[in-house]
């Protein structure tokens, strides 16, 4: 899906698409550690930016649809958190390297290649004891879980993740449940990758 075809999901609603509340996997990994210069890399409306923006942290927000970023602005304004918002494609998109303490990539699925040039980019973002986050649909949910993209090619797995980040300190790589509400009051779970990894410091 292009910018274009992005820009006309957001603006369909005056609603979020997604929701307003950070992923709870990026709650977990980040939690713990101390505020510092984040990158949010594929930010969408930005839940997870001003999560972290409420949180102490200095965050950039890269997105290629100037409508999502438009509404992340608003939203961080509303909010009184500040935000510096990028309208850029990430597959593209070279941050300065040794320049952020967290990099995150929360449900970005792109092609096998495309993954690679992303992560590689984050992965040289860090700085030394810099920490990188990577969440996504998992490919084992498309047989047991629900939701997300059903293209098998652009479904993320711990072990395609884990070898895209060669010099990083593996500290969590697995498939892990999430649960998603159902409309009777119930739920059930989503399988999603999830990987924390980190820059030595020597």
């Amino acid at each position: 899906m292009d910018s274009s075809a992005w820009d006309a999901r957001y603006a369909s609603t005056p609603d979020l698409v997604w929701s307003a509340e950070p992923n709870r996997f990026v709650v977990e990994a980040v939690g713990g550690l101390t505020p510092g210069s984040a990158l949010d890399l594929a930010a969408g409306e930005g839940r997870n930016a001003l999560w972290l923006a409420g949180n102490g942290w200095q965050v950039t927000a890269v997105d290629f649809s100037p409508v999502a970023v438009e509404r992340g602005r608003e939203l961080a304004a509303r909010r009184g958190v500040p935000v510096e918002w990028l309208v850029a494609d990430v597959i593209a998109y070279q941050p300065l390297p040794g320049s952020y303490d967290l990099v995150l990539i929360s449900y970005l699925h792109l092609p096998a290649e495309a993954l690679a040039r992303v992560l590689d980019s984050a992965r040289q973002a860090l700085r030394p004891g810099g920490t990188l986050v990577v969440v996504g649909h998992d490919r084992a949910n498309l047989t047991g879980g629900t939701g997300g993209p059903q293209d098998p090619t652009v479904l993320l797995t711990p072990e395609a993740v884990v070898d895209g980040l060669a010099g990083l300190r593996i500290q969590r790589a697995e498939t892990a449940r999430r649960p998603v509400p159902t409309g009777d009051g119930g739920s059930v779970d989503a399988l999603d990758t999830v990987v924390v990894a980190t820059r030595p410091v020597a």
